[in-house]
C-alpha cells in the first residue's frame, strides 16, 4: 500500500500536457461561433440562400452584394468572413501543435492561435486586393464585382462548414491523418467551384480557357503552397525566438 501511494504520487506530479479540448478559451471562442452562425441565420438566412443561388446559376442581374444588400446583411457577412478566419486558425493551431509539439512548449497558446488567425485574415485580405487590382487591370467592374461576390459567397458557407469539422477536430479525438484528408478534400472542393466561376465569367473559347488554368494556378494553387511554407518558415522562427 505505501508502495503504491508513493507511485500514485508521483504520477499526480506529473504535469497534464497541453491539449486544445481542455482549453477554456478555446471553448468559449467556438462557443462565441456557433451563437454567432445561429444569429446570422436567423437575421440573414434569405440572402445568403439567394447568394449561393446566383453562384450555382450563373446569375448576372446584380452587380455587386453591396448594392443589393443592407448595412446589417454587410455587418453579418463581415462577420461571417472573420469566423472563417477564426475556424481556420484553429484548425492550424490544433494540427501544428501536432507536427510539432515544440510550439505548444515554447509559445502561449493564445499567442500561437492569434498568430495563426492573424495570418488568415492577412491572407484573405492580399487575395480580395489581388482580384481588384487584376480586375481593375484586365476586365470590366461588372464583371470584377460579380467575381468578389462569389468568392465571398464561398467564404461565407465555407465558415458554416468548417465549424462541425472543427468541433470534430478538437473534442471528438479525430486522428490527424483523417483531419489532413478532409482538409484537402474541403480545398479541392473550393478550388473546383472557383474555377467552375472563373470559366463562367472569364472564358469565352478554348485558347481562354487554357490562359484560365495559368492564371488560375498562379493565383490560386502557388498561393496555398507559399502560404503552408510560410507557415513551416513562421513556427522554426517562433521555436526559436520565444
Amino acid at each position: 500500500m505505501i508502495i503504491f501511494t508513493a507511485e500514485l504520487t508521483a504520477v499526480k506530479g506529473i504535469p497534464i500536457p497541453y491539449s486544445p479540448r481542455m482549453d477554456d478559451g478555446i471553448s468559449i471562442l467556438l462557443l462565441c461561433c456557433f451563437f454567432l452562425s445561429a444569429y446570422i441565420l436567423s437575421r440573414s438566412r434569405k440572402f445568403l440562400a439567394q447568394l449561393m443561388k446566383d453562384f450555382l446559376l450563373n446569375r448576372e442581374r446584380r452587380t455587386s452584394i453591396f448594392i443589393a444588400s443592407t448595412g446589417a446583411d454587410m455587418r453579418y457577412l463581415l462577420l461571417l468572413i472573420l469566423q472563417t478566419c477564426i475556424l481556420s486558425g484553429v484548425i492550424l493551431f490544433n494540427c501544428f501543435i501536432e507536427t510539432q509539439p515544440q510550439l505548444k512548449q515554447e509559445v502561449h497558446p493564445y499567442t500561437l492561435l492569434g498568430i495563426y488567425i492573424g495570418v488568415c485574415l492577412l491572407y484573405l485580405f492580399l487575395k480580395w486586393l489581388s482580384y481588384t487590382f487584376l480586375g481593375w487591370v484586365f476586365f470590366d467592374k461588372s464583371q470584377t464585382s460579380i467575381w468578389l461576390e462569389s468568392y465571398s459567397t464561398l467564404l461565407y458557407y465555407l465558415g458554416f462548414t468548417l465549424f462541425p469539422f472543427v468541433l470534430f477536430l478538437i473534442y471528438f479525438d479525430l486522428k490527424l491523418q483523417i483531419a489532413i484528408i478532409i482538409g484537402l478534400f474541403l480545398i479541392i472542393f473550393l478550388k473546383t467551384l472557383m474555377f467552375y466561376k472563373w470559366l463562367k465569367l472569364f472564358c469565352n473559347n478554348l485558347y481562354g480557357s487554357l490562359l484560365l488554368i495559368l492564371y488560375f494556378c498562379a493565383l490560386e494553387i502557388i498561393p496555398c503552397l507559399m502560404l503552408y511554407r510560410g507557415l513551416i518558415q513562421l513556427n522554426d522562427y517562433l521555436i526559436t525566438k520565444f
